[in-house]
């Protein structure tokens, strides 16, 4: 009985890997028609050599010593500000002792005549931050007008902003007394003039402006005798002659 069951046992096995082999044999050949567009590489086959960028021509260029740029000597420029364009540009509006208008010692700031908007003395505030005691006069020759000394003086002062807005001081000695002139409102950059500079009848200062508390570009011009704030229409009047 045990030797009938082992041999029956061998004879099974036997079978079963031999049906085993014939369908993996027939699952091989399926999947090569399968998958015709598969090929199979071999290990040996070389493929195509790309070339290095070593081997590649390198090409050069030279560059002549005739394009080199030359060196900028920056000791062949001045710098001329804009303030000295417009000094250069107006220079003496008087011709120095050419007779006529504003000739002499004392002179208007403009030679010629121009509209006078607001007089010396008390008035309604025209604008926010404008005073209600006006100490000086209002001239009203146009922006960018430009602006000359009254009389031979030295800049005492030159300041930006507040009421006044851009504005300087120039103190003089006239038929013996101090007396400083006030322009005020200048275009900002527009005086060629620091405190200290020495200034002659009918120099140029500066624009006619809008800085500070305006209502429309013009010159503020004050007259202090001692300090002391006068009525410049009829000061100027008496010591011009007009």
């Amino acid at each position: 009985m045990t030797t009938h069951s082992a041999s029956t046992h061998r004879a099974r096995l036997r079978r079963v890997l031999s049906s085993t082999g014939i369908l993996g044999i027939l699952g091989l050949f399926t999947l090569t028609f399968a998958l015709p567009g598969i090929a199979p590489v071999s290990a040996t086959q070389s493929f195509e050599k790309i070339p290095s960028a070593d081997a590649a021509e390198v090409q050069t260029l030279e560059v002549s010593e005739a394009a080199e740029v030359a060196a900028v000597d920056r000791s062949d420029y001045d710098v001329t500000t804009y303030a000295e364009l417009l000094a250069a540009r107006y220079g003496n509006a008087y011709g120095g002792s050419v007779g006529g208008e504003g000739s002499g010692a004392v002179r208007w700031p403009f030679p010629y005549a121009v509209p006078m908007s607001d007089g010396f003395g008390p008035r309604a505030a025209p604008c926010s931050g404008c005073s209600t005691m006006h100490r000086g006069i209002d001239l009203l020759p146009g922006a960018g007008t430009p602006i000359y000394a009254i009389a031979d003086g030295v800049v005492s002062g030159y300041q930006e902003g507040w009421g006044y807005g851009t504005h300087l001081f120039i103190d003089h000695s006239i038929d013996g007394q101090s007396v400083t002139s006030l322009y005020a409102h200048l275009q900002t950059g527009s005086s060629p003039l620091s405190p200290g500079d020495t200034v002659a009848v009918g120099d140029f200062i500066g624009l006619v402006g809008s800085t500070g508390a305006v209502t429309a570009p013009h010159l503020h011009l004050e007259i202090r005798i001692d300090g002391v704030a006068i009525n410049p229409l009829p000061w100027l009047a008496e010591k011009t002659g007009r």
